[in-house]
Parts: structure tokens; C-alpha cells; sequence
């Protein structure tokens, strides 16, 4: 896969403490690894735009069976959004046109093996 790594102006932020549902915004998600692997970035952009933002983890990582929040802080009100993660090994997916207005979870599931992605979100 290709890694791409250009600026987008989708402001995102990670926090690791949970927030009342009430609190969040509509598109705001927690991201679950159940991949096997350390997830050392993430990308959040929207399906219309072609480039992916900054990695909104930071210095963060998410290891195998962790999660991590990711709030938005205003600037769009698209519903779709493509989320790119980097394993710590440099290797990457990509998980399509997931609906943030409707969710709350994203669990990110990788077989490295068959090299297929999936996601299942609540």
C-alpha cells in the first residue's frame, strides 16, 4: 500500500479517558484494535477529499485489544469518513465510507495473513 501523509484541514484530537455519549459530537468514535497488532497512527479524513489529515493519535499508539476516543472539534458536518491506521511495522489499512453520525465504535480487525481488512461498528 501507499503511504500518504498530506495535509488536510480536519481538526481531530485522541483522548484515552472515555466521555459521556451526551458530551460527544455526532461523528466523534471510539477506534477498538482487535488487528493483532500495535496501531501507531491514525487518519481520519472524509470520503470526498483525496489526502488524509494529520495522524490524530500524536505520539499515542493503540495496542492489539485497546481503544482509544477520537473527538472532533467542529469544521465538518460530512457523515462519511475513510480511516487509514499504520502498525508499527509501517505496514497500513484502509476501512471505507464508515458512517461516524450513526456510531460509536469502530473495531478495526486485520488478517495479515489473506492481507484483508475489516470493520464492525455498534
Amino acid at each position: 500500500m501507499l503511504r500518504q501523509a498530506v495535509s488536510l484541514s480536519l481538526l481531530a484530537a485522541t483522548l484515552m479517558a472515555p466521555l459521556p455519549a451526551l458530551a460527544q459530537g455526532k461523528q466523534d468514535f471510539t477506534i477498538v484494535n482487535r488487528t493483532g497488532y500495535q496501531i501507531d497512527e491514525v487518519y481520519v479524513g472524509p470520503v470526498s477529499q483525496r489526502h488524509w489529515g494529520e495522524d490524530v493519535m500524536g505520539k499515542d499508539a493503540i495496542g492489539d485489544g485497546e481503544s482509544a476516543n477520537i473527538t472532533f472539534n467542529g469544521g465538518s458536518k460530512a457523515c462519511k469518513w475513510d480511516i487509514k491506521v499504520v502498525y508499527n511495522d509501517g505496514d497500513e489499512s484502509e476501512f471505507r465510507e464508515v458512517n461516524l453520525c450513526n456510531v460509536s465504535t469502530v473495531t478495526l480487525f486485520w488478517n495479515r495473513k489473506s492481507g484483508t481488512t475489516r470493520f464492525v461498528v455498534q
